[in-house]
């Protein structure tokens, strides 16, 4: 019978920690101890191998090749064992599914239609105050609804929101101010986006050539905006797909037919080790399912998903 022949888990945990993060400070922060108590693991992993796995040059740690090499199997050794232990812990088909997302699209998108999810008992709705954190280790969910499709290492990420945008007003303004012509909206307060800002780009597909005004309110993402037109506090340039709801009951009302080009705005990521977990991927499918048959807000289309989110 072969003897296993294993290097202490405590300094594997540290040194796994530290070589994902290149910084003993951050694993030291996941694993809620101390830098020195994690340089001290890693000295003694380092001793039992009898090798060096960084190289430590001033404030800056590096890893070495055999650092490398090793990280990289040691980072899969323990995703499994993650989640093994979540299935044998009960995370598996007929369990929750707990899902981290933004307030406005939990509220807006995603509410809405869950009853319409075979498995909408099992759904346990995470809300995060900012954008959700895809650090799966902290974030205490199973998928995460995030912003856009940007690709993140361990992570499989997956588009299924894409959507034009086009400004909204709640009832109310509009009983104040008459608004017929595009380019009165410019006498308006118009709310402006920290990220992905299309003021610009909407003005010129209406066909406008001004120079936005100055001083209006800039808000950290649209859902903020669209709270803040419901209130009859201004203008949102809103995304189609996540006021539709809002917009069919009345709560806000689209101004003119020009909008920008879609594009994807919400995706969904899990852990690629968690992929194929059935909950997770009848989730997935719904959503998909979901996003395909909305107006104004289709899924990638069939040749987009031979790319890598959808291997």
């Amino acid at each position: 019978m072969k003897r296993r022949r294993l290097p202490p888990f405590s300094a594997v945990k540290a040194f796994e920690a530290a070589a994902r993060h290149l910084s003993f400070k951050a694993a030291a922060e996941e694993l809620c101890l101390s830098p020195s108590a994690i340089s001290h693991q890693i000295r003694a992993l380092e001793d039992y191998l009898a090798t060096a796995l960084f190289r430590r040059q001033s404030n800056r740690i590096s890893l070495t090749a055999t650092g490398r090499s090793y990280a990289g199997h040691l980072s899969q050794l323990l995703d499994h064992l993650d989640d093994s232990t979540r299935q044998a812990l009960g995370y598996k088909t007929g369990s929750n599914l707990r899902v981290l997302s933004t307030p406005g699209f939990a509220a807006r998108w995603l509410l809405p239609r869950l009853a319409g999810f075979a498995h909408a008992d099992l759904i346990r709705l995470h809300i995060a105050e900012a954008a959700p954190s895809t650090d799966f280790t902290t974030n205490d969910a199973d998928v995460v609804i995030k912003w856009r499709d940007q690709a993140e290492s361990g992570l499989d990420v997956v588009p299924f929101l894409r959507s034009a945008r086009y400004p909204v007003a709640s009832p109310e303004l509009l009983k104040r101010t008459a608004i017929s012509h595009p380019r009165e909206l410019l006498r308006q307060t118009l709310f402006r986006d920290e990220v992905d800002d299309q003021w610009s780009e909407w003005f010129r597909a209406a066909g406008v050539v001004a120079e936005l005004p100055k001083g209006d309110p800039i808000y950290p993402n649209c859902e903020y905006a669209a709270t803040a037109a419901e209130a009859g506090l201004g203008i949102s340039l809103a995304y189609e797909a996540v006021v539709e709801s809002t917009v069919a009951n009345g709560s806000l009302v689209r101004l003119f037919e020009p909008t920008t080009l879609p594009f994807t705005i919400y995706a969904i990521a899990t852990e690629k080790t968690r992929r194929n977990d059935p909950l997770i991927r009848a989730f997935r499918d719904w959503l998909l399912a979901e996003a395909a048959g909305q107006a104004g807000a289709v899924a990638p289309p069939p040749e987009q998903r031979q790319s890598r989110y959808y291997r």
